[in-house]
């Protein structure tokens, strides 16, 4: 804290007090600086149960969806044909199940450009049944998920006006969103996500 900013103390406690508060902000500064990419892709992701408990003579016997999307705006800029063939593959349709984790069942509706030079594209997914739609959709929907943060229950300063309690951790990795397939079958094909 700056002088300027710094108000004025009656008494030399408050004056304790107030330098004692001061650096368990710049603790706490700190460790939210400590926490970076490593941290959090440490972190363990929460399991949760899918919502949508199909057998695959359902999956299979479901009425075919094929997703189009809503609206689509023309980019500016031009396609890159060096990535001709990941786009190409990009594209092909698969067949998979959203799930909406935070309001669960309520449909997905989100944005995407999986390439420079295509359009962005609106897309408005339905949730817990089989739906087709191209594979970069179904990736741009695994990986929506959020790192929870949270505060340990310790003791790190006692003062004389009380004591300061926790220390910042990542907690968990909570997929807010996700896609499976809908095959269990692992093909040559399909992406790193198993797409």
């Amino acid at each position: 804290m700056t002088d300027e900013k710094r108000p004025k103390m009656k008494t030399s406690e408050a004056e304790k007090e107030l330098d004692r508060i001061t650096e368990a902000s710049k603790d706490f500064e700190q460790q939210i600086k400590e926490i970076n990419l490593d941290v959090l892709q440490a972190a363990p992701k929460k399991e949760v149960e899918p919502q949508t408990k199909l057998a695959q003579s359902e999956i299979e016997k479901s009425d075919e969806v094929y997703l189009k999307p809503r609206r689509s705006i023309g980019a500016r800029e031009k396609f890159n044909e060096k990535y001709r063939e990941d786009y190409n593959f990009a594209i092909e349709y698969v067949k998979f199940i959203a799930e909406n984790k935070e309001i669960i069942g309520e449909k997905i509706e989100l944005w995407s450009k999986p390439f420079a030079g295509v359009p962005y594209e609106e897309w408005e997914i339905p949730c817990n049944k089989p739906v087709w739609g191209p594979r970069y959709l179904a990736e741009q929907i695994k990986k929506c998920s959020y790192h929870r943060l949270t505060m340990d229950n310790k003791i790190i300063e006692t003062g004389g006006m009380g004591s300061i309690y926790g220390q910042l951790a990542v907690d968990s990795v909570v997929q807010r969103l996700d896609a499976t397939p809908t095959t269990k079958k692992r093909s040559i094909f399909m992406g790193a996500s198993g797409f």
